[in-house]
């Protein structure tokens, strides 16, 4: 090989491997980097496919529950729904033979963004743990949109056959929000 034949061989190799350099800073590595995002975002846009595939396919249930769940919230007027609450916790120890021994209901107001509140009940009842798991179990299974936030259970003698159960109840009161009702314009006093 002659003297210009390797200088022509190695100017070629040189502006190749410059060619090469510059194609993978400037394509391959972000055509690869956003080839890769696409892969993850569709991946992603795929779950959620399936996830709203699946919430269709509960919708009926879901709304069946919220239904329920709402019609069987306490109602809006304070007392109305303490006393719904009291009524509850009279049926329940009732029906399990425990003694409420005290019944505290205190109101948590959501913010004015919310369209709820929660009615706290926190209350104290004695007997023995039969008793008190079936008085936990009416509770939980009552229809009454009310739900066991706190549960304490002691033993008030040494054998353990007499407890307490400290028990602390959230109950739900929705609250809609009021629309205010425009008159319309008379479309005569307009014209």
């Amino acid at each position: 090989m002659n003297h210009k034949n390797r200088e022509q061989l190695l100017a070629g190799l040189a502006i190749t491997a410059v060619l090469l350099l510059v194609g993978d800073s400037f394509v391959l590595k972000p055509l690869t980097a956003s080839w890769k995002a696409r892969t993850a975002r569709i991946a992603a846009l795929e779950e959620k496919v399936v996830a709203g595939t699946e919430k269709l396919k509960n919708g009926e249930k879901l709304q069946d529950k919220w239904n329920s769940m709402s019609a069987n919230t306490l109602t809006n007027e304070i007392s109305a729904a303490e006393s719904q609450a009291l009524r509850a916790f009279e049926r329940w120890s009732r029906d399990a033979n425990v003694t409420i021994s005290g019944l505290k209901p205190q109101w948590k107001r959501s913010n004015s963004t919310e369209d709820y509140q929660t009615l706290e009940c926190r209350a104290d009842a004695t007997g023995s743990l039969a008793s008190l798991a079936r008085f936990l179990y009416q509770v939980e299974k009552d229809p009454l949109a009310m739900k066991v936030d706190v549960v304490d259970l002691t033993a008030r003698d040494v054998e353990g056959r007499n407890l307490t159960l400290a028990l602390q109840l959230s109950g739900l009161v929705l609250t809609p929000k009021k629309v205010a009702l425009t008159p319309k314009k008379n479309e005569a006093a307009t014209k």
